[in-house]
């Protein structure tokens, strides 16, 4: 078991609601809002791209993230007895139930 999961296991055991900035929703957080990963990894493929094509690294501008996931996990709320707003899970990229 990973500090991530023992770190969660404690928080449920205690009621305590975990949110994350890397999505361990399986491991039972309740909330993950981070970068998206699939968008990062897509935008490195250009940057790879451009490097193989002659482009110096040192010259390639660096970028900050633009593309975030908020995921929620339903059922970790129901077990705490939270009650997730309405908006809040319509806003959500994916709600675990």
């Amino acid at each position: 078991m990973d500090e991530r999961t023992q770190i969660d296991a404690l928080a449920r055991e205690h009621k305590l609601p975990m949110v994350h900035s890397i999505s361990s929703l399986e491991a039972g957080s309740l909330i993950s809002y981070a970068v998206h990963y699939e968008d990062l990894f897509r935008r490195a493929a250009g940057y790879v791209d451009r490097i193989l094509k002659g482009t110096r690294p040192g010259d390639l501008p660096i970028e900050q993230p633009t593309k975030f996931e908020l995921v929620i996990n339903a059922k970790v709320a129901r077990t705490l007895g939270i009650t997730i707003p309405r908006p809040m899970l319509l806003r959500a990229d994916r709600v675990i139930e």
